[in-house]
């Protein structure tokens, strides 16, 4: 009897040079993550909400090396372009971004060794560029809404990998678990006097975030009970305006002057039907939320963790109306030290027409007892 017939056949295999750089690589993130200890989960003590029964956690992930939310993102991100074979010895990353997504990838790409080149729009902060350029990584400014071409088409032209957050975060992630920042929440809660949180609330940029945890809550009953997922919106997106209408053409003209969170136009990793409640939170109250906050933690925080921590003391207002107790987590993202140009310049906040009194003095009403 004859051998096997002949097959037609493509070996486009990788080298035992490339593979062992991508297994090296991997380990690098790996040990990166083993050195970082969790992020710190803070009690927000209120008088007006103590004695309420409602307590307000927020989630810092300010304090990743990389100095925000975006750090699981990047890792992510990173390690699901290895694992695809689309990161490569000697080609560069390049993403688009406004900023902190861009900082922590860069870290990645310092620790890879390779190239980075972050594509951004021009109102980005110019303390998020420095950090960009101090991690090795080269900053392209260009129109906000020419930043996905332009990150495209650079890395095409350079053998690149366009690492595209906006279409991949909410599948490069582990909803399921692996010290993802829902399950990392859900563990930090269990001491606690409210351990299922009534509510989580979160800000979107990619809808990475949001993805993660609205499918863990649906994922893991045992841990999340009855937790509702609320998404907090700035001024200057679409996302609000999607989830209300379903209509996934929605465009802007201009971008959100609430830097990481909010987009032009409706993204692919925002998955709305993982949300039980979406709020459009006014610019102002966002500014004049972290203003307020800087006086309780005595740090400063970014400008989307105002967005956040207003959505959820306006929850926290509604459940003191209704007579409820519980729990509320929401998170600071980023240090407010990259935004001292803006959020926290006068000139900057004047030149914005913001008018920061009317909610700083509702703000003030939560630091005292009723």
């Amino acid at each position: 009897m004859g051998g096997l017939l002949n097959v037609n056949q493509i070996d486009k295999g990788v080298s035992r040079t490339e593979r062992e750089w991508n297994h090296e690589s991997v380990r690098k993130i790996e040990a990166d993550f083993a050195r970082s200890s969790d992020t710190h989960l803070i009690k927000l003590e209120l008088p007006r909400l103590k004695d309420a029964g409602i307590d307000l956690y927020l989630k810092d992930e300010s304090t990743h090396p990389s100095g925000s939310l975006k750090h699981r993102l990047a890792r992510s991100l990173f390690l699901y372009g290895l694992s695809n074979g689309w990161i490569r010895q000697g080609k560069p990353v390049v993403e688009a971004s406004s900023g902190s997504t861009a900082i922590s990838e860069a870290y990645f790409a310092c620790l890879l060794g390779i190239q980075f080149i972050a594509v951004a729009p021009k109102s980005t902060a110019r303390a998020k560029i420095e950090a960009i350029e101090y991690l090795g990584g080269d900053v392209r400014l260009t129109d906000p809404g020419k930043i996905y071409q332009e990150a495209g088409r650079i890395a095409e032209e350079s053998g690149g990998h366009y690492m595209d957050q906006f279409t991949y975060a909410e599948r490069a992630t582990d909803w399921r678990g692996n010290n993802n920042i829902a399950e990392s929440l859900f563990s930090q809660m269990r001491f606690e006097r409210h351990p299922v949180p009534s509510w989580i609330v979160v800000s979107a940029g990619t809808g990475g975030t949001s993805s993660t945890i609205g499918r863990f809550i649906r994922y893991k009953p045992n841990q999340a009970g009855d937790t509702r997922l609320c998404v907090v919106d700035p001024e200057n997106s679409v996302f609000y305006d999607f989830y209300k209408s379903g209509d996934c053409d929605l465009t802007l003209d201009r971008g959100s002057r609430i830097e990481g969170i909010g987009r032009p136009r409706v993204e692919a990793s925002f998955i709305p039907s993982v949300i039980d409640r979406m709020m459009k939170i006014p610019d102002a109250a966002s500014i004049a939320t972290v203003h307020w906050l800087e006086g309780i933690i005595h740090r400063k925080c970014g400008g989307s963790t105002g967005t956040n921590l207003y959505g959820a003391l306006t929850i926290a207002e509604e459940m003191i109306a209704d007579g409820r107790t519980g729990s509320i987590v929401t998170l600071i993202c980023d240090p407010g030290e990259r935004y001292l140009g803006t959020y926290f310049d006068d000139g900057w906040i004047d030149d914005q027409r913001f008018d920061l009194s009317p909610y700083r003095d509702a703000l003030d009403v939560l630091a005292t007892s009723p």
